[in-house]
């Protein structure tokens, strides 16, 4: 497929777009800082603002998907939206947050106290980008795509072993709840391929 990566110099767009390079997809990764992204083949480099959405559009244009890998608290989720779909692209898969995950029916991670202060901003602005898919018509052409990870999620090992969920938060055995971002990207690429989780949410981990 032609994939449009917004956020390719991030921790986590760079380990989707050597995802996507692996499997053969063609990338056109959209930075602010092109010049930070290394040339490599079936990879174009364009420079391009999520918190611009008006300039976007043209760069989305004729790509079979968009990945949206930025930051929440830098983009205007509506106007994103509006971009994607005034290009005509029929995929928005979106790099999500742990913070509206489900602990409990109704209960939200965020909403703990143990919540850290310091993720707040993100994880708030990230349930924010959730509320706006979930609230396109049913007869929207836009097909999203919003995949949450765990609550410990850093860079480590690409294993291919993992488990899927969906609104409620993954733990393991002893309680711990996290995910690799290797592996992260294997489910994000694994779903762009298979379309198994239209217009909704899901989550990883282990």
């Amino acid at each position: 497929m032609k994939v449009a990566l917004i956020g390719i110099t991030g921790r986590v767009g760079t380990r989707v777009a050597e995802e996507l390079l692996q499997r053969g997809h063609t990338v056109t990764g959209i930075a602010r800082n092109p010049e930070r992204v290394e040339a490599e083949q079936g990879l174009t480099v364009a420079h391009g603002d999520a918190s611009d959405p008006s300039s976007l559009a043209p760069l989305l244009a004729g790509h079979d998907a968009v990945i949206s890998a930025g930051r929440f608290v830098s983009m205007d989720a509506a106007k994103l939206v509006d971009a994607v779909k005034r290009a005509g692209v029929p995929r928005l898969l979106v790099v999500g947050g742990a913070g509206s995950l489900e602990i409990a029916p109704g209960k939200a991670l965020i909403d703990t106290p143990e919540f850290p202060d310091a993720y707040k901003p993100e994880a708030s602005a990230g349930r924010v980008f959730l509320e706006v898919l979930r609230a396109e018509p049913k007869d929207s052409a836009l097909n999203w795509t919003f995949l949450s990870p765990s609550a410990l999620f850093e860079p480590g090992e690409r294993t291919g072993k993992f488990r899927i969920g969906g609104d409620g938060l993954l733990v393991d055995a002893n309680g711990k709840s996290w995910i690799s971002m290797e592996d992260y990207a294997i489910a994000l690429v694994d779903e762009l391929e298979k379309n198994q989780h239209p217009r909704a949410r899901f989550t990883v981990g282990y």
